[in-house]
């Protein structure tokens, strides 16, 4: 067990080469596992082309808030069309398809430099929303997600804002997206520690190799989860010993977990063993972050 009093702030990161290896069960049950044992904890899912923690949290109530970016809306009684908006884009965002140019909004990058660049002063910042934020109560732990609107494939925006609006006085338990993209290098960027999900077998190994090469380059510090491990000759154990990199804990190949997952149900709620291989897994997690 670990004492309730202490309260410690940190942001971990829970991340994947790729999907399907057990990321958000390990995020999910190590920040459920904290919370049962009175530590103050808070919960991020930051997967929000995919958001499923919220199924296995029992999120309840929850309140929304719309995120949205800005794109450039023209002033037609203004504009010239001198065409500088479009030559200055560097995400072909704004074309000129006629006298006076058109946007493509999904294209848009916000990033401004047509509205600062028009000579008209022809062109505003107009916002349009891609997506929301949730929060509510999952007890004992507190629950912040996203979720990307349906036909938009910009996540970075409401991942960033998942992130502002996690309380800054806790345990913060980023249960990033899958992969090396964007989106979670803006889940990860920012964090204390990294937990990177794995599983033995060669596509497993190809996509952990390429998510330390991500971690490696932002310089964050990083360790290694196997889930569904056996016994005998593992490529990824060996990969990780070649090059000095921690793994934090072997999870055994087992049905039940599966099972548990299955229904929806978190498997340190039935299985205080589980539980107890999550308290260690924090627990060397801050060892290694102290003796950074």
């Amino acid at each position: 067990m670990m004492p309730s009093a202490e309260t410690t702030v940190i942001r971990i990161a829970v991340a994947s080469g790729k999907g399907g290896t057990g990321k958000t069960t390990v995020a999910t049950n190590l920040a459920a596992a904290l919370g049962h044992v009175g530590r103050p904890v808070v919960y991020a899912d930051c997967d929000v082309e995919e958001p499923n923690g919220h199924l296995f949290l029992n999120v309840r109530p929850e309140e929304r808030r719309e995120v949205s970016v800005s794109v450039p809306e023209v002033l037609t009684e203004r504009c010239t069309g001198c065409g500088e908006c479009a030559d200055v884009c560097e995400f072909n965002a704004i074309a000129m398809l006629g006298p006076q140019p058109t946007v493509f909004p999904s294209l848009c990058h916000s990033c401004g430099a047509c509205i600062e660049l028009c000579p008209e002063s022809a062109l505003v910042d107009k916002p349009r929303p891609v997506g929301y934020i949730r929060s509510g109560d999952a007890a004992p732990v507190d629950f912040v997600g996203g979720c990307l609107n349906v036909g938009e494939h910009q996540a970075p925006p409401v991942t960033k804002a998942v992130l502002q609006s996690l309380p800054g006085d806790r345990i913060m338990i980023v249960d990033a997206p899958p992969g090396t993209s964007c989106p979670v290098i803006e889940s990860v960027r920012e964090a204390d520690y990294v937990v990177l999900v794995t599983e033995p077998t060669p596509f497993g190994l190809n996509d952990l190799s390429l998510a330390c090469d991500m971690l490696l380059m932002l310089g964050r510090p990083f360790g290694v989860v196997i889930n569904r491990a056996e016994p005998g000759e593992n490529p990824v154990r060996t990969y990780c010993e070649q090059h000095r990199i921690p793994i934090l804990l072997e999870i055994p190949f087992d049905r039940s977990i599966a099972e548990t997952y299955a229904v929806g149900q978190l498997r340190v709620d039935v299985d205080p063993a589980f539980e107890q291989r999550m308290l260690d897994l924090y627990r060397s997690i801050e060892e290694r972050r102290q003796h950074a």
